[in-house]
């Protein structure tokens, strides 16, 4: 659902920036789950800029089978870390500008600061993204609008599951699952002024250029978002 919204495009030009500050052309994703969204992201970095632009998917607990797709469906621009990668201390063979989509609220503050802490260590660049703006409007929409939007999308997601569709439409378990998800979801993101606090813990020492904010979408809500790079960069 994230990428049939394109949820990420209103953030694109700050990851081009980051990219461009940093010298990179590579995303490395943290906790990317299925990778919902990337290849939205991917598109549009190619299309403002970043040609050459490719993402590398990990996450603490692989799902090969979902991304062997998205690395099909990408020719390969985007691939996938096989083993499993803790975001709190990212080997240092994965380079690239550390991102991380939708999942930043799952890390409480302690885990949260020794995330942004290990990019802050490794001197690479990191963006925290959740799409989402954390008012009660958006509440609302995931207790109404979100699982109409499922409803009318699932039988276009891909890999294509006939369970799927028998737990989406005959016995309602997913959809009440994501309203329950989005809603809990939306309750521990944190604000812009709790991610910049963050970021100042991770980063005592002021090494860093940080910024965060808002950006909506055109169909209404919000990404929540907080990036940072070396100030010398």
């Amino acid at each position: 659902m994230i990428t049939a919204l394109g949820t990420y495009r209103p953030i694109v030009p700050l990851l081009a920036e980051a990219l461009r500050r940093t010298g990179q052309t590579h995303l490395l994703e943290l906790g990317a789950g299925a990778g919902g969204g990337t290849e939205t992201v991917l598109a549009a970095l190619r299309a403002q800029g970043h040609p050459a632009a490719t993402i590398t998917l990990t996450d603490l607990y692989p799902q090969p089978a979902a991304w062997a797709d998205i690395s099909r469906r990408t020719a390969g621009a985007i691939s996938a870390e096989p083993g499993p990668v803790d975001a709190l201390a990212v080997p240092e063979h994965l380079p690239g500008l550390r991102v991380i989509f939708s999942a930043f609220h799952h890390f409480p503050p302690t885990a949260a600061v020794a995330l942004l802490r290990d990019a802050v260590r490794a001197g690479t660049g990191i963006g925290v993204f959740e799409g989402a703006g954390k008012h009660w409007g958006e509440l609302l929409l995931a207790g109404t609008a979100l699982p109409v939007a499922q409803l009318l999308l699932t039988p276009f997601f891909r890999p294509f599951r006939f369970s799927r569709l028998v737990f989406t439409y005959l016995v309602p378990i997913i959809p009440l699952c994501t309203i329950w998800d989005g809603a809990v979801s939306l309750l521990r993101m944190y604000s812009p002024a709790e991610l910049l606090a963050l970021a100042s813990l991770a980063d005592p020492a002021g090494c860093y250029h940080w910024q965060t904010g808002k950006k909506s979408h055109w169909w209404g809500p919000q990404v929540t978002y907080l990036v940072g790079w070396p100030a010398a960069a």
